[in-house]
């Protein structure tokens, strides 16, 4: 087995563990999953959650210490997510009427913090 491989599927299990917990996170402050991992041809949202009127992009990232889990989403990552988001939308026109946010879930060990309004296109 390539050693590579073998750390990268142990990576992608961390991820969707990471999901799994923010997912969660969210569900209990009231957010609806409406999509999980979605891959689209210009990029992947991890989670899309709706409250009310509120339509929340959110990237999630797990790292040693929450600071570098914030650290760990550049800016050219957040454009990436918002082009995703527009492919997205252009087959939802139901969607349209929303208020749109990109948050942020960190996670660290245990601690998690919820980051609405994480980023804003510029």
């Amino acid at each position: 087995m390539n050693p590579d491989s073998h750390e990268r599927r142990r990576a992608e299990r961390r991820g969707q563990g990471a999901e799994n917990w923010a997912a969660l996170l969210l569900l209990a402050k009231g957010y609806r999953p409406l999509a999980r991992r979605l891959k689209t041809p210009v990029g992947e949202i991890d989670l899309l959650v709706r409250r009310g009127g509120v339509l929340a992009v959110v990237e999630v990232k797990a790292r040693r210490t929450l600071d570098q889990a914030a650290e760990a989403i550049p800016e050219r990552q957040w454009r990436r997510i918002a082009r995703a988001l527009e492919w997205y939308l252009a087959g939802r026109p139901a969607l349209a009427g929303l208020t749109i946010r990109f948050d942020a879930v960190l996670l660290a060990g245990w601690r998690m913090r919820h980051l609405p309004d994480a980023w804003r296109p510029g």
